[in-house]
Formats: C-alpha cells, sequence, structure tokens
C-alpha cells in the first residue's frame, strides 16, 4: 500500500500564471525547516516544467507531482 506523503505547508497557486507559482514555492521554502514538505496546488501547465527546473536548480527535491482535472500538485522537499 502506498503511504501519501505528508506536506508540513501548502501554497494555492492555482490560477497564478509562470513564475508566480515559483516564487510563491521559493518564499513558503524559505520559511521552512530542512527536510520539511512543500504542497504546491497550481493550475498553470507550463509549471510541471518549472517545477522540474527549479528542484534542479535550487538542491531542493521534487518528491512526485500529480494531475487531477487540471490542477497539478506537486510535493517539495526543502534541501
Amino acid at each position: 500500500m502506498e503511504q501519501a506523503l505528508q506536506a508540513d505547508r501548502e501554497v494555492d497557486a492555482r490560477g497564478l500564471n509562470c513564475p508566480l507559482p515559483i516564487l510563491r514555492t521559493k518564499k513558503a521554502l524559505n520559511d521552512m525547516a530542512s527536510g520539511q514538505v512543500l504542497r504546491v496546488l497550481a493550475t498553470d501547465p507550463g509549471s510541471v516544467r518549472d517545477f522540474e527546473a527549479f528542484a534542479k536548480q535550487t538542491g531542493n527535491q521534487l518528491l512526485q507531482f500529480a494531475e487531477q482535472d487540471g490542477v497539478f500538485s506537486f510535493l517539495v522537499k526543502r534541501k
């Protein structure tokens, strides 16, 4: 049975276009401790690419992402 990952915080960036979801994510991660997990909700289809690039550039870990009914959810673990 797959265990759902729990997020320590959530950022709702639905309806926002690039680069706002990433900027909100950055801001939230700055306030979090290493190892904490942030869930981000976004509706911008470009955000998938953005989050993959963001994880590579910053060293934060993109644990998973899913899409349901046009809403993308990302789990990012703070480095």
